[in-house]
């Protein structure tokens, strides 16, 4: 198999409106940023791919006027999925394993502030049997939180605790659109509380990818993509055990997440209930784990739809980068109550 690295990593600052700006205003700097970091210039990217979604722009192929902030011409090799950016990053991750692609841009963007983004979630459901109800992306997270808690599995001071270790550790982060210890709050669905909940928001991020010698070249530290799977749960919501993730526990055995010890995670858990979930299926609370979870303060600080997952992986191999992780897990998911579930092994050079 090749060897496949994350060789730069760049993010908009995650803020609650950006209504003065455009997604192409929006993108611009982030991949300016991260060409900028490897020398690269446009025309040296063999493959471009993107992660987001026309229902939160409202208009159907949304995606192909953010292209404006990649520059189309000359014609480029570009491709793009209706799901968050760590799956266009998977899409880039076969494209130079298959030896088709040398080099490949990752980005992905979301603008939650012009609509009602709990709403738009709704169009995610099973569309015969739970979608004519419309139960919300809160309201659902807020079933499998009282799932958790009616299992003896966690208790609202748990996930208060969650809430503050997240933002407190947003504080180093600059991107981040929370910083610093956030009020518990009232409940909002109990039992979840504002606290427990992810902040609406609009951002970007992008990642280059590049193979062997070439990430070498481009970078002093590369991060090494050592495993990569995901993997997804059963549509209906009555036939899943919300307390559990099967989907994430076989994406990470399949990416070797169990092969050796890991120094960092950053999870894609946008509700506090949903880490606990994860914890449990990546056997991240084994006795004795010095695993250091979400140091960027996770989803629970900035959530841009469509971008938060690919941050995770961007986070997890900046760590790698400077020198402060030697093997990080970084985690992605999408649909309700963690339906979709991606899992990347990321590494410094040995």
């Amino acid at each position: 198999m090749r060897e496949v690295a994350i060789v730069a990593f760049g993010q908009s600052d995650h803020v609650r409106d950006s209504a003065e700006t455009s997604e192409v205003e929006m993108l611009m700097p982030v991949l300016h940023d991260v060409l900028a970091q490897t020398g690269l210039k446009a025309r040296d990217i063999d493959f471009t791919c993107s992660g987001s979604s026309d229902y939160l722009a409202g208009r159907a192929f949304s995606f192909t006027m953010a292209l404006d902030g990649v520059g189309a011409w000359p014609p480029i090799s570009e491709s793009h999925v209706e799901m968050d950016g760590a799956w266009a990053l998977y899409e880039a991750w076969v494209k130079i394993l298959t030896g088709e692609a040398e080099t490949a841009l990752v980005y992905a963007y979301g603008k939650s502030s012009p609509g009602d983004v709990r709403e738009v979630l709704t169009r995610q459901l099973d569309p015969y049997y739970v979608a004519p109800l419309w139960p919300d992306s809160v309201a659902l997270a807020a079933l499998q939180a009282r799932a958790l808690i009616d299992a003896g599995l966690t208790d609202e001071r748990e996930l208060a605790g969650i809430a503050a270790r997240s933002r407190t550790a947003a504080e180093a982060n600059p991107h981040a659109q929370l910083r610093g210890p956030v009020p518990a709050g009232e409940h909002l669905v109990a039992p979840l509380r504002t606290g427990d909940c992810p902040p609406v928001g609009d951002g970007a991020a992008a990642v280059i990818l590049a193979a062997g010698d070439t990430a070498r070249r481009l970078t002093d530290r590369p991060a090494w993509i050592r495993g990569l799977d995901h993997r997804i749960e059963a549509h209906s919501l009555g036939v899943r055990d919300l307390t559990d993730s099967p989907s994430t526990r076989l994406a990470a055995q399949r990416a070797g997440a169990f092969e050796r010890p890991l120094d960092t995670a950053e999870l894609h858990a946008p509700f506090t209930s949903q880490e606990v979930v994860l914890r449990r299926a990546l056997e991240l609370d084994a006795p004795g784990s010095t695993v250091r979870i979400n140091p960027s303060g996770g989803a629970l600080a900035a959530n841009p739809v469509m971008a938060a997952g690919l941050i995770r992986l961007g986070e997890a191999a900046a760590r790698i980068q400077r020198g402060e992780s030697d093997r990080a897990l970084a985690h992605a998911t999408s649909g309700p109550c963690l339906q979709q579930n991606l899992v990347a092994v990321l590494e410094g050079e040995s």
